[in-house]
């Protein structure tokens, strides 16, 4: 072959390895997407909740999760700053709020469960039975037993001193009371370690339920219902957050695959979540 064939033949060959080029970067970003931040409550994650759900996601939409597992108080301040692209959190109040205030958009009930108070199976503040969360917060300050806070501004411990608050009981300061600053499942092995009482969410509570041994000692009362929303992030004010694929997250996860999803997700056969559309 001549030198001005050979070079013709390197050109085609050149040509087509650029075209296949461009095609990937053309396909790539639609099958693999991109990154998703996502600042959660830590009850997402010590449940084990989101090593179920999350894979689900990333396999249909290609995009990556990346989760920060904080206190919802936390979670809507990485929100505000533009730190993430998403919030799952547990704060109706404070969930409002932060939508009001321009820093969220697209807010949308996702699932619930309920706060349970778990105790040592003595249960010495005599609890059991009872299904009046202020009244069981009385006998716990009149018994002076333990009793372990979150103490982190999560949705647990905003609910948890709205309690103590209609109890007429401020427990900052006591000897018997304690305000860890941690999440929930250091809080449980906490309460099993001292021993104490604390306010769980059910779903953490029945995945280190083995490993404390506490007891639920107060359930069911109307007050202690824990909905969960999720928030995407609002683009006007941070325009670098991954607004497209966090819209991706909250259309999925509020859609009839993501909510039986949730609804799929035991633990030891039992449900610890319930979504949404259960509730409509």
């Amino acid at each position: 072959m001549s030198r001005t064939g050979v070079s013709n033949v390197f050109r085609r060959r050149f040509r087509q390895i650029g075209a296949a080029a461009a095609l990937a970067l053309l396909v790539l970003p639609a099958a693999y997407g991109g990154e998703l931040k996502m600042a959660t409550t830590t009850s997402t994650e010590n449940s084990g909740l989101l090593k179920y759900l999350l894979p689900r996601f990333e396999q249909k939409t290609g995009i990556d999760v990346k989760v920060i597992a904080v206190g919802s108080g936390k979670a809507m301040k990485m929100g505000e700053m533009g730190d993430v692209d998403v919030l799952l959190v547990h704060a109706r109040k404070m969930e409002d709020e932060f939508v009001a205030a321009g820093y969220g958009v697209n807010r949308r009930d996702v699932m619930y469960n309920d706060f349970i108070v778990v105790g040592p199976a003595g249960d010495p503040a005599a609890l059991r039975g009872g299904k009046d969360v202020i009244a069981g917060f009385r006998k716990v300050a009149a018994s002076g037993s333990k009793f372990i806070s979150r103490g982190d501004n999560s949705g647990t411990d905003v609910m948890e001193k709205d309690y103590w608050r209609r109890a007429g009981i401020e427990p900052k300061g006591q000897p018997w009371y304690v305000s860890a600053g941690l999440g929930m499942g250091e809080v449980l092995n906490m309460a099993a370690q001292l021993p104490g009482y604390t306010l769980s969410d059910r779903a953490t509570y029945g995945a280190y339920r083995a490993r404390t041994g506490l007891a639920i000692v107060l359930e069911g009362d109307p007050q202690m219902f824990n909905p969960y929303g999720v928030i995407a992030v609002n683009p006007a004010k941070h325009p670098g957050t991954n607004y497209a694929d966090a819209m991706k997250f909250v259309e999925w996860i509020t859609s009839r695959e993501g909510q039986d999803a949730i609804a799929g997700y035991k633990v030891d056969g039992q449900q610890l979540f319930f979504p949404n559309y259960k509730a409509k």
